[in-house]
């Protein structure tokens, strides 16, 4: 449905996608993940043909974007991050407005705006004048423009901004509802929304696919991305040398300040390996005795972290392996150098993006 081969889009010297592809399979919900300034907007700007490409090609449904934008465009609808709405309509008149310019058939007309208005439950607000409304009901409206014509593809950028937990979910089922006839293409920065809605989920970091894969498979691409959780009593010395007879633990973090003689530290192997057991008869045999054993896997948002942090990629675009000091466990904090690291590559990426908007 979506083919995206070699993109690439230049600014002057900046280069803000660079030989990106993939594709989106009919029915498919597709996260689209990264920093600011990683190419996500341009990407999805290209896509809809709203600005070209400095080179690589786009297919939507078969119609390519450059040599039949007007078929292609036919295909998708679009949501930016600021909604493209005429504050001094009300509602009706302006999805009237849509769809006349999406050239909906006379007939069909009120029907599928009353349908829509329905689905995205802006009835209470059709008749009043959009720069009344308050932001999550823009945000609707903006939904309902991209839906007009019950496009095969929608485009959606930041979909929920500015709505309340309630209408979040109900904007997530509606999303939920639209992949069984359509195709989408979703940008969130609240990465819980992306693992609960997705079926896929892609990272970019500065232009470049990072990695790309289902919500569930994604720590995979990360080594010691699994985690075992354990308080122990015993000696640490012992405890060490008990686990260290283990060849599928990649890694140990010990907890500081040990109370009472327990022991709280979390060891690491790759995703394929299960070492609770190789753990429990290890520790027996050295008689300290395991009080509480728990699983830490990687959340979606230790993962986005992890892949974007790290500086080196081998020839595929793919992170490669966990940091020096190991992976962010999905029960605690990031570390201050964590949070110092992604502060400086915000910083980086928002001097990249001054760049871009200037040239």
């Amino acid at each position: 449905m979506i083919e995206v081969n070699n993109l690439v889009k230049r600014f002057g010297d900046h280069l803000a996608v660079d030989n990106l592809s993939f594709t989106v399979e009919k029915g498919q919900i597709l996260g689209f993940l990264g920093p600011n300034g990683a190419g996500k907007s341009t990407t999805m700007n290209i896509v809809t043909g709203y600005i070209s490409a400095t080179e690589g090609s786009v297919i939507i449904n078969g119609h390519d974007i450059f040599d039949e934008p007007e078929e292609a465009k036919k295909c998708i609808g679009y949501l930016p991050e600021l909604p493209p709405l005429y504050q001094d309509m009300t509602v009706k008149e302006y999805l009237n407005f849509v769809a006349d310019l999406k050239m909906v058939k006379k007939s069909e007309k009120n029907k599928m705006i009353a349908k829509i208005i329905g689905m995205t439950k802006i009835a209470d607000v059709s008749e009043r004048l959009i720069k009344q409304l308050s932001k999550g009901f823009k945000q609707r409206v903006g939904l309902a423009q991209a839906m007009m014509g019950f496009p095969d593809v929608l485009i959606l950028d930041e979909p929920t901004v500015g709505l309340d937990p309630m209408q979040i979910i109900e904007i997530r089922d509606l999303i939920k509802r639209l992949s069984k006839d359509h195709t989408i293409i979703l940008s969130s920065h609240i990465l819980s929304e992306v693992s609960a809605v997705c079926d896929t989920v892609m990272i970019i970091n500065k232009g470049k696919l990072i990695v790309s894969d289902t919500p569930d498979n994604l720590s995979k691409h990360i080594g010691g991305s699994n985690g075992l959780h354990l308080q122990i009593k015993g000696d640490k010395e012992k405890i060490n040398a008990a686990l260290s007879d283990i060849e599928e633990i990649t890694k140990i973090d010990y907890e500081s300040g040990a109370k009472d003689g327990i022991i709280t530290l979390t060891a690491y192997c790759s995703e394929d390996n299960d070492i609770r057991e190789a753990v429990f008869y290890a520790l027996s045999d050295a008689r300290c005795p395991i009080l509480n054993m728990q699983s830490s896997n990687m959340s979606l948002e230790d993962i986005f972290l992890e892949v974007t942090q790290s500086k080196g990629r081998n020839k595929h675009g793919q992170g490669l392996g966990r940091r020096k000091n190991g992976p962010v466990k999905s029960n605690e904090a990031p570390s201050q150098a964590a949070t110092d690291q992604v502060a400086a590559l915000q910083k980086e990426q928002n001097q990249e993006t001054e760049s871009e908007e200037e040239n």
